[in-house]
């Protein structure tokens, strides 16, 4: 396990496994309505609570099983709040569709709206994070959130500004008006920037992990590298025609039949 190739393929597994997992639960969640949602949600509070705590007894260990352990407990933390989201209970103030013609600044303030609660926690845990990992010698478990956290931001703020191809069949009953804040077009200045900062991150991990002085390091370095590349990957995928949704669709169940949404156009 101290090797970086076998870490590599961890957080490869972890990536995979945890997303699809997430889907699974929401999409069975959406079948039986906004009350399995809610207690979905509350039921994964131990994995929550298990996240934050791995997060702070990792901070200061220099161990190989603390690395691994490190980046798992970000992962549930992370895992967590992306349930909420998807299950819609931790979201935004804002639930209507976006009209068409709204202006730029209009469009912006909306789609902020509907994900204010949602971001707002996510900096809160980075924050608590932080501040545990004050002094702390590796701290791989905060890295992992915070290349998560900025991966997100990064691709969210580049379905605002618009990408060639979004998944929309994976969002689920509640969430179904935030296609109608997406834009799909050629590839942008916001592409562009995304991919050459996250780029650049990797670069900082390969130099990190080939300065390695301890397995440790070599690990940590390794799964913060591997879930940086990942994060690329995905952004590469909003723009390149590849079949990357049949990675999880084969896994979820069938969705329920919905009613027809409401009217984009509605406010």
């Amino acid at each position: 396990m101290a090797s970086p190739w076998i870490a590599a393929l961890v957080a490869l597994f972890a990536w995979w496994f945890s997303t699809g997992a997430i889907l699974v639960v929401v999409r069975h969640a959406d079948r039986l309505g906004p009350a399995a949602h809610r207690l979905t949600v509350a039921l994964g509070l131990p994995l929550l609570a298990a996240g934050l705590w791995g997060l702070f007894v990792t901070q200061h260990q220099t161990t190989v099983p603390a690395a691994y352990a490190g980046f798992a407990a970000a992962l549930a933390v992370w895992g967590w709040i992306e349930m909420a989201f998807l299950s819609g209970v931790i979201t935004g103030p804002n639930r209507r569709f976006c009209p068409p013609a709204a202006p730029e600044w209009e469009r912006f303030l909306r789609a902020w709206g509907t994900i204010a609660y949602h971001e707002m926690l996510l900096i809160a845990c980075a924050i608590a994070a932080g501040l545990a990992a004050v002094e702390a010698e590796h701290g791989f478990g905060l890295w992992t959130f915070i290349v998560l956290f900025f991966a997100r931001v990064s691709a969210k703020l580049n379905l605002f500004f618009g990408v060639r191809k979004i998944h929309t069949e994976f969002l689920p009953r509640p969430l179904s008006h935030l296609p109608s804040h997406f834009r799909i077009r050629q590839m942008t200045w916001a592409f562009a920037v995304s991919v050459t900062l996250i780029t650049l991150a990797l670069g900082c991990w390969l130099e990190r992990l080939a300065a390695a002085r301890s397995p440790a390091e070599q690990v940590g370095f390794a799964l913060l590298a591997a879930i940086t590349a990942l994060a690329l990957l995905e952004h590469w995928l909003m723009v390149l025609p590849l079949p990357d949704e049949r990675l999880w669709r084969w896994m979820l169940p069938k969705p329920a039949d919905r009613r027809p949404p409401a009217t984009p156009g509605a406010s």
